[in-house]
């Protein structure tokens, strides 16, 4: 079959996983300025964009303002699917605003506020469009608050796929890359836009929910079980989580002082123990490897939901759709560095998330008796010219639909091999730790990691990037 879009959990063939300097405030890539329109009180102030003009989603993000903070509210009822949530945005303006959009797709909104005034609201297919009463002035922070409601349903992707809330047997399997944030919560949601996140979900008693980051307490009261979380890095919208289901908790903290929580379907609990008992160690591996894990904690959400297909890097805590092997796991705990900490600006970098979370894999292979990245390489390389993986170059896989594909995986981990061994394991290494140090909680692009590995190993590498990023076809000569 075609690669997934994502490894699915028990996948160990290479290659077909799934899974700019730190700015000080991390902004959609397009603050566009749209026309000037005038407000309820005579007021001209301009309209934020409808997307963070990426040309792969292109309604993905608004312009206009960057969400510092989500403070999200949310209870789910198992048995009707039903959701009740309140979005509090705290957000600052970087045009001056007569009206902005939020992406919010499917759910019945019952009211808007801003800076606690009642403010006007339509809705435009996925745009959920926010008129305030008074012009937001650039530069001046602001409160938004959403009350809404109804049954969440997935997106589509454009490969066919589905992601956001999923419903499950037992709760909801919530995986939002590329744009499913939308089908639970009023967001920015473009990876350029990073904010903190406290997320607050009521459940029926007997059902855990699990989010981002630190668990800061729980309490039940009347058949009902409130779990608080709180993520204080920066996170982008798609790497949120709010997965709810009969999950077997287990709560300890590394040597390194991370926190770990880990939540596992019984029906996968037997098969998942042996790989997440090694989570610690791969922890140590990668931090000894691309420097130290960037997030306070940590853990795994084996989930039982035959129906998703793929496995993914929510951040601090990845969530699978069953119990995931060795490989997976390394692959999606590579991203806590490559792609949750250092993030996208387009997602036509997506290989900068994939190649180097595909590459972990083969690394750690090579470091634990298995085969070595040479070995993979050269299987892949195998292939002839009219393989899926030569079918578009990873460094611009050309629309929404491929950025899933085997070559951003493949090739990817391929470009990453070929930079080994023109400059060197010493040089590579260094290279690695310095993209996730240097972009760390922040964003980078193909160009930036370019310069920089040019920078360290002191050789011109724009022919070999060309090559296996950008080139059609299968490279000649590797």
């Amino acid at each position: 079959m075609t690669p997934p879009r994502r490894q699915p959990a028990r996948s160990r063939i290479p290659g077909l996983r799934r899974g700019a300097v730190l700015a000080t405030v991390p902004v959609a890539v397009a603050a566009l300025i749209g026309a000037a329109a005038p407000t309820a009180t005579g007021v001209t102030g301009t309209e934020g964009a409808a997307g963070a003009g990426d040309p792969y989603f292109p309604l993905s993000g608004n312009g206009g303002y960057h969400v510092r903070h989500y403070g999200l509210t949310l209870g789910y009822d198992t048995s009707s699917r039903h959701l009740d949530g309140t979005a509090v945005l705290t957000a600052r303006a970087t045009q001056s605003l007569s009206r902005f959009d939020l992406d919010l797709s499917g759910l019945k909104v019952t009211g808007v506020t801003v800076d606690g005034t009642p403010a006007a609201f339509r809705r435009a297919g996925q745009e959920l469009v926010v008129t305030p009463r008074h012009t937001l002035r650039s530069g001046g922070d602001f409160r938004v608050t959403v009350r809404y409601n109804g049954t969440p349903k997935p997106v589509t992707d454009p490969d066919g796929s589905t992601d956001g809330w999923t419903p499950t047997d037992d709760g909801a399997f919530v995986a939002s890359e590329p744009q499913g944030a939308m089908t639970w919560f009023p967001a920015n949601s473009h990876p350029t836009d990073k904010s903190s996140y406290d997320i607050t979900i009521t459940v029926p008693q007997g059902r855990t929910a699990v989010a981002n980051g630190v668990l800061l307490g729980q309490r039940t009261a009347h058949g009902r079980t409130t779990f608080r979380w709180r993520e204080a890095q920066p996170m982008a919208a798609y790497l949120a989580t709010a997965t709810v289901g009969k999950f077997q908790v287990q709560q300890f903290t590394t040597r390194d002082g991370i926190r770990v929580y880990n939540a596992v379907d019984a029906r996968e609990a037997q098969a998942a123990a042996p790989v997440l008992k090694q989570l610690p160690s791969v922890l140590a591996w990668e931090s000894k490897l691309f420097g130290p894990y960037p997030f306070r904690s940590a853990g795994s959400i084996v989930d039982h939901a035959p129906g998703v297909g793929y496995a993914l890097e929510t951040q601090t805590r990845p969530v699978y759709d069953s119990a995931p092997d060795l490989s997976t796991l390394v692959h999606e705990n590579a991203h806590q560095w490559f792609g949750d900490s250092v993030s996208l600006t387009a997602w036509k970098d997506i290989w900068l998330n994939e190649g180097f979370a595909t590459y972990a894999e083969w690394l750690y292979a090579e470091q634990h008796g298995g085969d070595s990245a040479q070995k993979a390489f050269d299987a892949l390389y195998a292939r002839p010219a009219s393989d899926p993986l030569w079918a578009y170059p990873p460094g611009d896989p050309g629309n929404g639909k491929n950025i899933f594909g085997t070559p951003v995986y493949a090739r990817g981990a391929m470009t990453l091999h070929e930079l080994r061994g023109a400059v060197g394991d010493r040089d590579f290494f260094r290279i690695l730790r310095a993209w996730a140090a240097a972009h760390r909680g922040g964003h980078g692009t193909t160009a930036q990691f370019e310069r920089l590995a040019e920078q360290i190993s002191g050789k011109r590498l724009d022919g070999l990037f060309h090559t296996w990023l950008f080139a059609k076809g299968k490279p000649k000569n590797a």
